[in-house]
This record gives structure tokens, sequence and C-alpha cells, in this order.
């Protein structure tokens, strides 16, 4: 009877592993006479910690803009973000000659406008917030890591007699009717006008800066052949910098340029005089960058909290693990690791709190000295030294269910390497394609938090690996 309940604990093993595609090797193990297959159960535990984040790589397609305090922690965090706009191939604007849009008889924009659009937000709708709109002076570098701590201020990014608009907004826009708010085809956004006037590099005036970027494509079409030549030589970029207020975060989806122009076309046989829209979009054929500020004294408050761990979003701090290799190892180098499974039991909030930050969705877990080159790199998970684990609502926690061969990979490490038998658990967005397969894997940008068991001075039940090998007697 010992024997059939050995072979369910494994047989279970298989199915479950399996649903990370990680089970290479638990076909193998499964092969032969059964009767003459020794299987063995361990567990064994895990020390973790929490680690401050510093900053993380941050290309991304959304950008975060405000600023919340956690209710929770108490801590400040504060999201500006650069954008680049791209333009299609040999973009064209209408004929010159149907232009109607003049002042002595020069071609110039109606309006020229910024918007950024959002689909999600944190906070109060209704809390006002200050920004202020920077052109650029160069271009993001294509060649070039931006972190979330990158300050293009301090970098000389920042055009010094360019563009610079504030602009007072609530999310909620109450210029906008209530029924245009609550159409389904509205999308909310914050509008940043550039009716003013404005002078180019070369000293050259235009009543504003929409009839600048007309002109400049009157004059040289080339100048709008690609992106990088339209950002290179027209349009470097904007960054939109926290001035003021409290109290929301929008999830930037797409960033728009907006020219407005009036021009006549021919319908049937009548000359009519319609409204043109040139729009320049933010996205992903061009740079994005979010810059992130934290309050760094609470961050290290809660790092040297050793009840728990913690993982906080974005740039906050995240949790390390120390796999114990060498005693999972030992006296079992000649046996398959069928299975090595690690749940991680979430913590309640201590607060109840409407503007409680969300949970962390998903978890990624790599080894310590692949935290900066992963994400570099545009890695995906390959479920062999790197997996994904997502939060189960039902049993409040994060379960990798096969870490096998990052245990293996583990044991051949080099012991004088420090980070060798660690791993860091970091909460990420994951991007599938139609198929259900991760094709990206980025740094979660947005606002979350959450304890997890764990630390130095864990109350609760210990951390396990817990381990099923076989092997042949």
């Amino acid at each position: 009877m010992k024997f059939f309940y050995i072979s369910a604990i494994i047989l279970s093993a298989f199915l479950f592993g399996s649903c990370d595609d990680n089970t290479d090797e638990i076909g193998s193990s499964l092969i032969g006479d059964m009767d003459d297959l020794e299987i063995t159960p361990a567990s064994y535990q895990i020390s973790t910690r929490s680690i401050i984040a510093d900053s993380v790589y941050s290309r991304n397609t959304i950008g975060y803009l405000g600023k919340i305090r956690d209710p929770e922690t108490g801590a400040y965090i504060t999201s500006d973000f650069m954008t680049q706009f791209h333009t299609l191939e040999n973009y064209e604007f209408p004929v010159k000659d149907s232009i109607r849009s003049l002042i002595d008889g020069e071609i110039v924009a109606d309006s020229c406008e910024l918007r950024l659009y959002y689909n999600d937000y944190y906070g109060d709708s209704l809390a006002t917030m200050k920004l202020t709109a920077y052109e650029m002076q160069t271009p993001m570098a294509e060649n070039k890591k931006y972190y979330s701590n990158y300050d293009p201020m301090k970098d000389g990014l920042i055009r010094d007699n360019g563009i610079k608009i504030n602009k007072l907004y609530t999310l909620t826009d109450l210029n906008v009717d209530e029924d245009t708010r609550n159409d389904a085809n509205h999308t909310a956004n914050i509008r940043v006008k550039l009716d003013q006037e404005y002078t180019d590099k070369d000293g050259v005036k235009y009543n504003n800066f929409g009839t600048y970027l007309m002109r400049k494509y009157y004059e040289d079409p080339s100048n709008y052949k690609d992106s990088y030549t339209f950002i290179h030589n027209l349009v470097p970029g904007f960054y939109f910098k926290m001035q003021g207020g409290l109290g929301s975060m929008a999830y930037i989806s797409v960033s728009q340029l907006n020219v407005y122009f009036r021009y006549s076309v021919k319908v049937d046989t009548t000359l009519t005089t319609q409204v043109g829209v040139s729009s320049f979009a933010g996205t992903e054929e061009v740079l994005q960058s979010t810059r992130i500020a934290n309050d760094n004294n609470t961050l290290k408050r809660l790092a040297a909290d050793n009840h728990c761990t913690y993982i906080k979003s974005p740039a906050g701090i995240f949790t390390e693990m120390t796999i114990p290799v060498d005693d999972i190892m030992n006296g079992h180098r000649n046996d398959t690791i069928n299975t090595a499974k690690v749940v991680l039991p979430r913590i309640n909030n201590d607060t109840q709190n409407e503007y409680a930050l969300d949970i962390p969705q998903n978890l990624l877990m790599i080894p310590a000295g692949d935290m900066y080159s992963f994400f570099e790199d545009g890695k995906v998970v390959d479920y062999k030294t790197s997996f994904i684990a997502s939060y189960d609502s039902k049993k409040n926690s994060y379960t990798f269910n096969n870490i096998s061969t990052l245990v293996k990979a583990m044991d051949q490490k080099d012991r004088t390497d420090k980070t060798w038998n660690k791993v860091v658990i970091i909460p990420v967005t994951v991007t599938y394609n139609t198929d259900n397969e991760i094709i990206k894997v980025a740094h979660d940008m947005s606002l979350t938090s959450t304890k997890l068991v764990g630390g130095s001075e864990n109350p609760y039940e210990p951390l396990t690996i817990d381990v099923i090998y076989s092997k042949f007697k």
C-alpha cells in the first residue's frame, strides 16, 4: 500500500509540474519497472529577505504620471515620464495649395495639443494635480539602457528655451460633459495645449507648435520619411514632470501629438473646406521611459522588517530567496529530482482602505545574478532558470510548482559567487500572443504592494522547498 501511496504523490507532482512546461525529465524518470523505483519526498527550509530595488529597467509601453501616498505604509511615490512620437513612413500632409488655414497667405495650424490617454488610474480622480510639459533638446539614445531613476533634466536632455507648459488637471475632466465622459467610445485623457508662440532652435518664430510642424513639412517632406528622422530633426520628444498635487496616478496608454488645420477637398464637383488633423503617437516603435521617485526612508524601514518580506512596485522592494542547494543535493546527486516546489503565502494588509494598493498579479523568479540582464536583454521565462507564479486568490499565495532545473543549475555554479544559490522575486507584467505563449516580460511599473511570509524572524510556519526524488534500486 505504501508503494501505491508514494506513486500517487509523484503522479500528482507530474500533473502539477506540467502546468509550467518544465517537466523535461519527469517522463524519463517514470520509465521502467515501477517496482524498482524508489521515491523519496523531503522538505528543506528556505530563507528570504527584502531588498530595495533602487531602480529598474524602464522601457515600457505604459507611462505613469502622478503622485500618491500608500495608505498602508505611508510611502510617497511620484512618477514622471518621457516619450517620443512615431510617424508613418513618408507621412504626408494635404497638398500645400489645399490648405485653408492661413495668416497673411502663410500656412498655419489652427491649434496643436498633446493628449495623454489613460484607461486606468489609481487614486482619487478629482484630486487636483499639476504637471509641466517640457520639450526635449535631444532624443533619448536608442543604444542606452534607461532605468527608473534616470533624470533627463540633470542629463541635459531638456531644451533651455523650449516649450515649458504648466497644466493643472483632474483625472475626471469636469470641462467635458458627463454624457461624453460616460460614452463607451470616450477615452479619458489629460490635454496640454501647444498654442503659444513657439521659437525653434534656429530662432525662427511661429504662432504655435503645430505651425512649426506644418511648415517644416512643406519646406522638406523628408523630415517625415520615418520616425528616426522625425525625432532627430523635428520633435525629440516631451518630458512630463509632476510639480504638485497628491492623490492620483494615471496609467498613460497612448501619448498623442495632434495638429489641427483646415483644407479644401472636392466632393463630387463641389469644393468644400474640412477640418484635418495630423496625429503622431507614442508607440512601441519609439522610446518611452518612466522616472520613479520613491520615499527611500520608508522603503528602508520596510526592508528592515524581518517579520516578513515585501513586494512593492514600481521600483520598490523585491524579495530575495536563498535556496538550500547543498542540503537538497547532499546524498542525492545520483537521484532524479522530479519536482521542487515553493509556495509563498501572502499576508493580508494591516489596514482596510478603499485606496489600498493592488496585489501584484505575477511574480518572476530569476537567479540574483540575472536581475538586470534578464530585462535589458528582453528575455522571456524558460521554466528552466526563470519562472512565473501568478497570484492565487483562493489560496492567497504564489506557487512556483517546479524549480528543479534551477536547483540543478545552481549546483553547477562556483561557490565563491555570493549569489550562486540566491534568486530574486520580482513583480512583472506578462504579455501573451494568440497562442497563449509568453512573448514579453517587463517590470511591473503600476502601483502594487504585498507582504509575504518569510524573513529571519518569521512568526509563521517556515518557508520550505518541497522536493520529490526518485531513483532505481
